[in-house]
């Protein structure tokens, strides 16, 4: 049995950290202050712990499967929860915010990919260094959607293209855009507050936000039980819906990969977009499916969006730690200059964009922008942890834009994220240009057409008061 006991000690570590994490952040003023989420102070310990080979038997690649299957989770558990139901301050339409939040994220894709490509063509003219310009490219699949999709492309990219190195550098990119959310975000978010510049006055950096932990009285709930404990756990009965979507994910991808074998369309070989690393695209529809047949057979009161929503905020906390966990030194200490200069221009074009975009949006304009920020630099798991330092309750309606949002930007950037992403080195410099700056300046384009839709918004509530008054 002892060989089982590996890839269990590996998850061990994980939560170990993360407890670890959580009891410096408790204990540590400099942590308190500085609100770092315990997932980045037990992933750091972690990446420091391993790279001075003081944890024997284990390496930087031990933790990559896990962050892959963490990142999975969270994206199917999200898309298994239900519509939110609790939103008080409205900052008007949800739709419309839910549109402003996906052209935000939308334009940082393609953005963040050419800002990227650029650096690196451009630090191999000035230094004369050959540094593949794609792994300055992949920059925005670690920012913009995180360590799963940097993984998941960059491992296609290195197997497929032979781009060396590209899953490890989009997993560093990852790491970066975490740390760059916190250390820029967080304080961007005490200035709203304290500024008094955020909708929900409710909101404050109390002692609980600062320790980490909640006093014994009162401490919100986590959830409810929706199967008897004699019979199944509710947390067990949960994990086994997640279970049966990975199942059908698994057959889904086993079955359909020997129907597309060797088969190229338009010169793309189509097995790549079917393959095992694509697997959070194809378990998102399946979880998409499954709760369309639940809420319309009935049953959604035999699932607990709370408890889900745990499962979704337990994988991220996860995934954080084991993004960090998977950096090679090696790697990073090799490439440290060029993926530094890539991280500093994408970093300051993302806040520039997020912070005009959001104020462009009207009411709840910070909330956006702070919550894009995080999204375009970590995850939606990032983008919803910065607002909740300003929405603490989530009593605005930027929550239930978040929602949307998750759904919108599948539509708006499928031909990205399902055909073009899988195949970026094949494409060409100018190809990879078009597509993905193209896409920007297409969405960018549309901004006065959210705002005029914004100020029919704004106008239509003064008419029917005159209306009523007549």
């Amino acid at each position: 049995m002892e060989s089982t006991f590996h890839g269990v000690m590996a998850f061990a570590l994980l939560a170990s950290m993360l407890l670890l994490g959580s009891i410096l952040r408790n204990r540590i003023a400099l942590f308190r202050s500085s609100l770092a989420p315990a997932s980045i102070i037990g992933g750091l310990l972690g990446f420091i712990l391993l790279s001075l080979g003081l944890i024997p038997g284990f390496t930087a690649d031990d933790f990559q499967a896990l962050t892959f299957h963490f990142f999975t989770l969270s994206f199917m558990s999200l898309c298994l929860t239900g519509k939110s139901k609790n939103a008080s301050l409205s900052g008007g339409s949800v739709v419309r915010g839910g549109l402003w939040l996906t052209f935000i994220w939308t334009i940082s894709l393609g953005l963040q990919g050419v800002i990227g490509y650029l650096v690196i063509v451009g630090y191999d003219a000035v230094t004369g260094s050959d540094v593949s310009a794609w792994l300055g490219a992949i920059v925005t699949h670690g920012f913009t959607q995180g360590p799963g999709q940097a993984l998941t492309y960059g491992g296609i990219w290195e197997q497929q293209y032979g781009i060396e190195n590209a899953a490890q550098v989009g997993m560093i990119y990852a790491s970066l855009g975490f740390l760059v959310a916190f250390l820029i975000g967080v304080p961007v978010a005490k200035k709203f507050i304290r500024s008094g510049l955020n909708a929900n006055k409710a909101s404050n950096i109390g002692e609980d936000f600062k320790s980490g932990f909640y006093k014994d009285e009162p401490a919100p709930t986590c959830g409810t039980m929706v199967s008897h404990p004699a019979n199944l756990d509710s947390l067990g009965y949960h994990i086994g819906l997640l279970g049966i979507a990975y199942l059908i994910t698994y057959v889904w991808l086993s079955f359909i990969q020997t129907q597309v074998e060797g088969i190229a369309f338009g010169g793309i070989n189509l097995s790549v977009l079917f393959s095992f690393n694509m697997f959070f695209v194809h378990g998102l529809g399946v979880c998409v499916l499954m709760r369309m047949v639940i809420d319309r057979l009935g049953l959604s009161h035999r699932v607990d969006d709370e408890t889900l929503k745990r499962i979704t905020g337990s994988s991220v906390d996860f995934m954080v730690v084991g993004t960090l966990m998977s950096i090679q030194f090696a790697v990073l200490y090799e490439l440290l200059t060029p993926i530094m200069l890539v991280t500093v221009v994408v970093t300051i074009a993302t806040l520039i964009g997020c912070l005009l975009l959001g104020r462009l949006s009207g009411a709840l304009g910070r909330e956006r922008a702070l919550t894009a920020f995080g999204c375009c630099c970590g995850s939606t798991g990032t983008g919803l942890l910065l607002l909740r330092m300003m929405d603490a309750d989530f009593s605005t309606s930027v929550p239930k834009e978040l929602a949307f949002f998750n759904l919108a930007i599948v539509f708006t950037n499928f031909h990205i994220l399902f055909f073009f992403a899988p195949l970026v080195p094949s494409l060409g410099g100018s190809m990879y240009m078009l597509v993905f700056g193209g896409t920007a300046l297409v969405f960018l384009a549309g901004i006065p057409l959210l705002m005029m839709r914004r100020s029919a918004a704004a106008i239509t509530p003064s008419l029917r008061v005159k209306e009523s008054l007549s």
